[in-house]
């Protein structure tokens, strides 16, 4: 099984990597040169195109930034589409708008080719642990073809159901993880604006019905002010406007969703957005004249 891999970023360098090192043979290609260099020293063929790629591949990741770019990828003058065969898959591990998806997947099928969306959620150390979760949408057959390299990038591989389905869950995923980070600076505010330690609070938290993996992280990282970004703001940012496209395509009310994406646009003009996007917790400090005692 011959692979690709498109996209190197701080996501899909160590996810490409993965695979390189479960012994399958690895092409791949970056719009930055210098993004192949690890790849291609621990023996991956480096491409100049996504169709060189794709004419060298069975299976072709891709993992970019937005919807526009995988589109650029999959159907531009050097995309996949250029160089692919039939019957061969693309699976895109980008987050992107879901009716785009049906979209490229419906435009792939009439080529005899089949398409996966597979979002993915963990951030960087998730990609380099490989113990990512991974959101799947498209045939379940082609599903449980590409499931051996699924499982050496994560470690909660669900096939949620047809093309789109992944985007979706990815979205909700979003939604929750966009509140959450919300919900916890709040809880802090309220903790220290009181003359409770923030930390004892979230200790205290954390062993009932309101403990999650978002307190235990991106709880600890808060109180350290720690903001080096495992996921950036600017991409949530990204994130969290394709949630709100949906809801207005399917005319449904998301007012928690909503709030979230306001902290992320005032994160974004705060020059914050290489932040990570528990930099909302900086936002709802100046809202309230409050800040977090930090966790000493």
């Amino acid at each position: 099984m011959r692979v690709g891999f498109i996209g190197l970023g701080i996501m899909g360098q160590p996810m490409a990597l993965n695979i390189l090192n479960a012994g399958y043979p690895v092409t791949v290609h970056a719009r930055r040169p210098a993004m192949m260099s690890p790849l291609s020293n621990a023996g991956a063929t480096a491409c100049n195109t996504s169709a060189e790629v794709a004419a060298n591949s069975d299976i072709i990741f891709v993992c970019v930034s937005d919807t526009c770019d995988v589109e650029q990828v999959i159907l531009g003058d050097d995309g996949i589409l250029k160089g692919i065969k039939e019957n061969s898959v693309v699976v895109d591990m980008s987050t992107i708008s879901p009716s785009a998806t049906r979209s490229l997947a419906k435009t792939l099928s009439s080529h005899n080719i089949h398409m996966l969306d597979a979002p993915v959620s963990g951030g960087e150390q998730g990609a380099i642990d490989g113990a990512l979760s991974i959101m799947v949408g498209g045939d379940e057959e082609v599903f449980n073809r590409v499931l051996p390299l699924f499982k050496v990038m994560g470690k909660n591989i669900v096939h949620v159901g047809g093309n789109g389905a992944g985007q979706v869950a990815k979205a909700c995923n979003q939604v929750v993880i966009g509140q959450a980070i919300a919900a916890i600076g709040e809880a802090y505010i309220l903790a220290s604006a009181s003359g409770v330690d923030p930390a004892k609070v979230r200790e205290a938290l954390l062993g009932g019905f309101a403990g999650s993996r978002a307190l235990e992280s991106h709880g600890q990282r808060m109180l350290d002010r720690n903001f080096k970004p495992g996921f950036k703001a600017s991409l949530h940012h990204k994130d969290m406007r394709i949630v709100m496209e949906a809801a207005h395509e399917l005319g449904v009310a998301l007012p928690g969703a909503s709030m979230v994406t306001q902290y992320l646009n005032a994160v974004i003009g705060n020059g914050k957005g290489e932040n990570d996007s528990i930099s909302i917790l900086e936002l709802q400090e100046q809202l309230s004249g409050i800040t977090v005692n930090k966790n000493d």
